[in-house]
């Protein structure tokens, strides 16, 4: 059995800089037509602590587990499944003045990843809809690195890299290198398929812990093993970065597949036309 990753907490890079940047919207009443939800804070709650936040008060407390019409989409090799956290993340990417040019940059760089990434992925005969958990992880930036350590583009600490044959010490940090921590992320991910069997819930593992999924299929299905859909079935008792984390990963795949649909494109972003400290970066 393979320990878990441990989550960033609730200070780490990412989840605290989206909180920055979304904490003047939320102050606003956002209305989005037809949606009840609005997914605007990703925000990552203290073990054990019962801390209210903004996005606990606008988050309904039971979210639909969405239409499957959507799961075998043509151009998708990941379960495509239609819920309104997806519809939410879609709209904020895609909108918010500050994410837009963000994931612009976000784009930009899977260029420069995704050939390599494609291929292993390619080579161990796993979905290529994958390379979104690295998106949304890093940004696609190899450097990317949290105030608790977490680094890479697969976003791993040091105890998950070293045990999938990262070299994590003082002079040598294969974290950082491209090739190697994405070996050892689909490493990790291939495992945690095989014991949910579900993306999905892989990609919930990656990001809360597998031992916690686990407990929680148990007591809500009876068995740790799933399908994609049993992500939404769980999703009211997992950390609330966590009922984001595979809503976040399908809007990034839905606006990446087609991103004139959604407004990229058309104006190419640089890197100096937004924060140089971006996902994880230390601040």
């Amino acid at each position: 059995m393979h320990s878990a990753q441990v989550p960033i907490p609730e200070n780490g890079g990412f989840v605290n800089q989206m909180k920055r940047i979304l904490n003047s919207s939320l102050r606003r009443k956002i209305g989005l037509a037809s949606m009840t939800l609005i997914a605007a804070v990703y925000v990552i709650p203290r073990v054990g602590s019962d801390t209210t936040s903004i996005q606990a008060a606008l988050l309904p407390a039971v979210v639909s587990a969405g239409s499957q019409s959507d799961a075998t989409s043509a151009g998708w090799d990941l379960s495509n499944i239609d819920n309104s956290r997806v519809d939410s993340w879609v709209e904020l990417f895609t909108t918010h003045p500050k994410l837009k040019p963000r994931f612009a940059i976000w784009l930009e760089r899977k260029s420069t990843y995704q050939p390599m990434i494609s291929a292993k992925l390619e080579e161990r005969a796993m979905p290529q809809d994958l390379i979104y958990l690295a998106m949304i992880e890093s940004g696609f930036n190899p450097k990317a690195k949290s105030p608790k350590a977490a680094g890479g583009l697969w976003q791993f600490i040091s105890e998950t890299g070293q045990r999938y044959g990262l070299t994590v010490n003082k002079r040598v940090d294969e974290r950082n290198h491209p090739d190697k921590a994405t070996d050892a992320a689909l490493s990790y991910l291939s495992d945690l398929y095989d014991r949910f069997g579900s993306w999905y819930l892989a990609a919930a593992a990656y990001n809360t812990g597998e031992n916690r999924v686990g407990r929680i299929m148990r007591e809500m299905t009876g068995k740790e093993r799933g399908t994609d859909q049993d992500y939404y079935r769980i999703s009211s008792r997992l950390p609330r970065e966590t009922r984001d984390y595979v809503p976040m990963m399908i809007a990034a795949a839905r606006i990446s597949k087609d991103p004139q649909k959604y407004g990229f494109g058309t104006t190419s972003v640089t890197t100096t036309d937004v924060t140089t400290t971006d996902v994880t970066m230390t601040e």
